[in-house]
């Protein structure tokens, strides 16, 4: 039978803590799952413990909290479980229990059973490591189902029938998948099988359960591996069809568009290579970058394959995916999708000729995640061409340096307007409303539009000139426009000449 040193005891206080209580109590009580798990994997002392004792867990977390000088942090009665926190610990203390599940809830109806019965309710094999706290098998591991071995092996196994463990909890077929990417491990075959059986079952779960499961494989370090295992056992359908729906290719008069889920994988992971602590919404960018083109997919007989629109309409489709999977309707979602809209801007703008105006629109819709944006175009050329790769990735640096060129010329990185609302009311004794806004939105456009300097002097002058014909309800002559430009590009000859 495998034991721990007992000179872990004397290294760790919570150790000695624990078994002082179950000693006390005359309870036989377990630290179990991952805590055990990841110090056979690493060596590494967890600071989050599951304690399974067979006694009351109440009586057991109020004798503990006592010695430790808190108090119980959360109770959860119906569950038998109760939680206390200790510098930086947490320990959540269960009463060794059968579960029971109904065909359409994961919540199960839950009671006191002997330990046998805790053993079957484990999700994975290595889950289902205990190591005894009280005397009488302090230190001591219980291992009913393998559990070391399949560590050794490097295996992600369910204790007993496969189809039986994900029905009565779906949620633990994404946590299979997680613990594989996390780990490194394999799943083993009949529990593979389970999860493709029993896929459709994640539909009575909360999206706020699998988004949490989701994240947790997006983060991983190798969060396509993650993608692909959802995507061959059926889940990422369950949850995120938009995305599924991009595998597969189509042929038609000798054209064949790529597939574009094993392309949205490849952009994922040069992003990462590009970038390994990429934020988590940079990442669901990457991630959704193209989920439009399912739908704006067309076959033209000139053109073959086409996409129009992919990125507004994938931009679209990003707010229905966060509102669905209970993600933040915050400036996540726009970041999200300020990226997928405009993924297909900048390699449009690298060639040659391209207006100043069509630069400062770019970094003025980017803002101040272009930097973002153009790693994540960069992280879309996938050509197996490395010619071609090449010359597109010089097009991203060429806007770059374009970017660059009229930012500091302008200094539009921080471009503000510099007539105010309150200067246009001022001049024209306005009350706030629709006539200011338009006004000064006149000015915004010809500072973007290279008409006029930003410079108060210049702006003011042109709304002078502009401010009637919008007062009175009138379009701006196109040739007052035009006379302005004029007038700056004369003004920039002469500052030339003279430089």
């Amino acid at each position: 039978m495998t034991q721990l040193p007992l000179s872990l005891w004397e290294a760790e206080p919570i150790l000695q803590h624990l078994s002082a209580v179950a000693d006390t109590l005359g309870y036989p009580a377990y630290i179990v799952g991952g805590w055990v798990r990841d110090f056979f994997l690493s060596g590494e002392i967890g600071s989050a413990l599951d304690v399974v004792t067979v006694g009351n867990p109440t009586l057991f977390a109020e004798t503990l909290a006592q010695r430790l000088g808190t108090t119980i942090a959360a109770e959860f009665r119906r569950f038998y479980v109760a939680v206390v926190r200790w510098q930086h610990y947490e320990i959540e203390i269960v009463a060794s229990r059968r579960e029971s599940y109904t065909p359409e809830s994961r919540n199960p109806a839950v009671e006191p059973a002997p330990l046998e019965e805790d053993f079957l309710r484990r999700d994975f094999t290595i889950n289902a490591l205990y190591v005894g706290l009280h005397a009488a098998e302090r230190g001591t591991i219980l291992d009913p189902f393998g559990g070391i071995r399949d560590l050794a092996r490097k295996l992600i196994r369910t204790p007993t029938d496969p189809a039986r463990t994900f029905s009565d909890d779906p949620l633990r077929m994404l946590r299979a998948i997680r613990f594989a990417v996390r780990l490194g491990f394999e799943i083993e075959p009949t529990t593979y099988a389970g999860i493709r059986q029993e896929a459709p079952r994640l539909q009575i779960v909360s999206p706020e359960r699998i988004t949490e499961e989701f994240h947790k494989i997006l983060l991983s370090p190798d969060p396509t591996r993650g993608l692909r295992l959802l995507f061959d056992t059926g889940l990422l359908e369950q949850f995120l069809p938009e995305v599924a729906a991009l595998a597969g290719t189509e042929m038609q008069q000798g054209y064949a568009h790529k597939d574009n889920f094993a392309h949205t994988l490849k952009v994922i992971e040069q992003l990462l290579s590009e970038r390994p602590q990429a934020s988590l919404w940079l990442r669901w960018a990457a991630l959704l970058h193209d989920v439009g083109k399912p739908r704006t997919k067309r076959f033209d007989e000139k053109l073959g394959w086409t996409f129009h629109l992919h990125e507004e309409v994938g931009a679209r489709l990003v707010k229905d995916i966060f509102k669905r999977l209970h993600l933040p309707l915050d400036e996540r979602l726009r970041y999200v999708q300020k990226l997928v809209r405009l993924h297909g801007r900048p390699i449009a703008l690298a060639q040659e000729g391209v207006t100043d105006s069509a630069i400062r629109r770019l970094a003025a819709e980017a803002g101040e995640d272009l930097e973002d944006l153009i790693l994540l175009c960069r992280s879309d050329v996938t050509t197996r061409n490395p010619r071609r790769r090449q010359r597109f990735l010089e097009n991203f640096d060429r806007v770059m340096q374009r970017v660059r060129e009229v930012q500091q010329k302008d200094q539009l990185a921080r471009f503000q307007p510099p007539i105010r609302g309150e200067d246009i009311m001022r001049t024209y004794n306005l009350q706030p409303g629709a006539l200011v806004g338009a006004i000064k939105e006149e000015i915004r456009q010809a500072i973007l539009d290279g008409i006029i300097p930003n410079e108060y002097n210049a702006a003011f002058a042109y709304m002078q000139k502009v401010a009637p014909y919008i007062l009175a309800g009138k379009p701006v002559p196109e040739e007052l426009r035009q006379n302005a430009q004029n007038k700056e590009g004369e003004r920039n000859e002469i500052r030339t000449t003279h430089e």
